[in-house]
């Protein structure tokens, strides 16, 4: 059997869903499942008229019964019509659905949501990286439980034969997301702003996905005079990220949502107690005892999370060793790519032709 995999835009962009993504054709490879890349233009979710001509262009040219994996911001704004005419079996690989983006005006929220629920009628199979991604393709899309498999995200390990890394002074406050409102920054420096008396400092690692949301988080910044205190980093290579992870004193992140959260499970490998908000998969993500949830949009809450990590020694390390047993524990890629060519292997022995 040989497969294919729908992505679009560049695959080696640094976000979870990207990093998921590339991991995952890699290790199909490498596990013996030759899965091609069919790299596609990055306007996904919202094509323009060539992004979709490339689309049915590209999945037309492939053999007809090709294991075909679609990229979730693909599938689930694509033509309907285009995708169930498809004489391929499809994996639908969905982190979370579209229309649960923060910030989308209503009726794009609704006209995404409706696709999605159009198109998983013509999904031979759905994989997806947590239990709570399936719970509400079965609850809200009329996804059958049968058809949805759990690919759990694997996680490379920190070299232990690395080169001990002093932990930064005064403590860093490490967070890594996308500049977009969902990742909740804004939160973030409002709980900083109650925190101006301790001594800490802060970077905030991710590429600028909104740029009306990177200035607004700028501006905020340079309002609450932290310019010296907070870094927006941008995107930076992996050795300088690596570095930053074993600096921190903790890891804080105020999400809105989160189909997974690699970024909470990546602050276990390295031993840091996290500071996160109780929404969607981030309770199943974050381990009891490794970290503290806070309701959403709360930067009271937030704050005195990580005022109790920063003033109390004794229940910084309690948390710190229980995210170092939970980060070991973690599944490793070859488990991920185990259950994707369990799925493809699924469509390819059912699919019998759309002809």
């Amino acid at each position: 059997m040989q497969a294919a995999f729908a992505i679009p835009g560049d695959l080696n962009t640094r976000t979870g869903g990207y990093i998921y993504e590339r991991r995952m054709l890699e290790t199909l490879n490498e596990i013996g499942l030759p899965t091609a890349h069919v790299a596609l233009m990055p306007s996904w979710p919202h094509p323009t008229p060539a992004a979709e001509g490339e689309l049915a262009e590209k999945l037309r040219a492939l053999p007809p019964g090709t294991p075909l994996i679609l990229d979730g911001l693909v599938f689930g704004s694509m033509d309907t019509g285009l995708l169930a005419a498809l004489d391929l079996p499809v994996v639908a690989m969905l982190h979370h659905p579209l229309g649960l983006e923060a910030g989308l005006p209503p009726d794009v929220a609704r006209a995404l949501i409706a696709r999605e629920t159009a198109n998983l009628r013509h999904a031979d199979h759905v994989v997806v990286p947590s239990p709570h991604t399936k719970a509400i393709l079965i609850r809200d899309f009329g996804v059958a439980e049968g058809d949805v498999s759990i690919a759990l995200p694997g996680f490379d390990r920190p070299d232990p034969a690395a080169a001990p890394v002093p932990r930064a002074d005064p403590p860093l406050i490490l967070s890594v997301g996308i500049l977009c409102e969902r990742k909740g920054h804004d939160v973030l420096l409002a709980a900083l702003d109650r925190l101006r008396d301790r001594r800490w400092q802060a970077a905030i690692v991710g590429l600028t996905h909104d740029p009306g949301v990177a200035a607004a988080l700028r501006r905020q910044r340079a309002d609450l005079g932290f310019d010296e205190r907070v870094d927006f980093t941008g995107v930076i290579p992996g050795e300088t990220l690596d570095r930053l992870w074993r600096q921190a004193h903790l890891f804080a992140l105020a999400t809105r949502y989160e189909g997974y959260g690699m970024v909470l499970s990546e602050a276990l490998l390295y031993g840091l107690p996290v500071v996160s908000c109780a929404v969607g998969a981030v309770p199943d993500t974050l381990p009891e005892g490794a970290g503290i949830l806070t309701p959403p949009d709360d930067p009271a809450a937030f704050a005195a999370a990580l005022a109790h990590l920063l003033d109390d020694d004794a229940a910084h390390a309690a948390m710190a060793a229980r995210a170092r047993a939970e980060g070991a524990a973690l599944p490793e890629w070859r488990d991920a790519a185990r259950v994707m060519a369990g799925a493809l292997a699924r469509v390819s022995s059912g699919h019998k032709g759309r002809g």
